[in-house]
């Protein structure tokens, strides 16, 4: 019998990318705590925050599976999470306009029984950014939730001149290789 998956997160990106794939899930959002994680390393702070997120998430039964994520964007080994209000958003946007910036994603996925955590790195390259776009993109609130302060899968699309990577990690999940890693936990699209 298949195992039902259990999405610990409320973000409309994940719930989105896992709906486009076809796999069904049910959402339990984790009650965490997120400044616990202090680790500089964007790789291993994604896979901490995911593994944190899925622990303080309950197994109600024997056939869940709970899928948790975290994303970060780093420049220049400066972790840049979500905005703290529009100065930060552009503060945000000035580093990484004409610059190279990574995107990590760190997933956890665990059942009763077994627990794998993994993270992806993706590049991205931005063209060179006006004051005035990066204006007029924070205006329109898109910024505000998202790690970069930018969404390459809405308007922020325009900022992007290139990807080396996984585009949907950018999002928010590396939805293939989840799609690979569930099946080991008998979770198929």
């Amino acid at each position: 019998m298949p195992n039902h998956l259990i999405l610990a997160s409320s973000s409309p990106r994940r719930q989105a990318l896992l709906k486009q794939v076809n796999i069904p899930f049910s959402i339990r959002k984790p009650d965490v705590d997120e400044s616990k994680i202090t680790m500089s390393d964007p790789m291993e702070r994604v896979k901490q925050l995911a593994e944190l997120k899925s622990n303080v998430t309950p197994l109600l039964n024997k056939d869940e599976v709970i899928l948790s994520a975290d994303t970060v964007v780093s420049y220049d080994n400066e972790i840049l999470e979500k905005p703290k209000d529009k100065v930060d958003a552009l503060r945000m946007l000035s580093l990484l306009s004409g610059s190279t910036h990574e995107v990590f994603t760190g997933v956890t996925i665990r059942s009763a029984d077994r627990k794998i955590t993994f993270a992806e790195k993706t590049e991205v390259d931005f063209w060179p950014l006006s004051s005035s776009e990066m204006d007029r993109y924070i205006a329109t609130g898109e910024p505000d939730d998202k790690a970069g302060s930018y969404g390459i899968q809405g308007a922020g699309a325009m900022f992007v001149k290139k990807i080396n990577g996984d585009f949907y990690n950018v999002v928010g999940l590396p939805v293939s290789r989840v799609i690979r890693e569930l099946r080991e936990f008998s979770i198929e699209t």
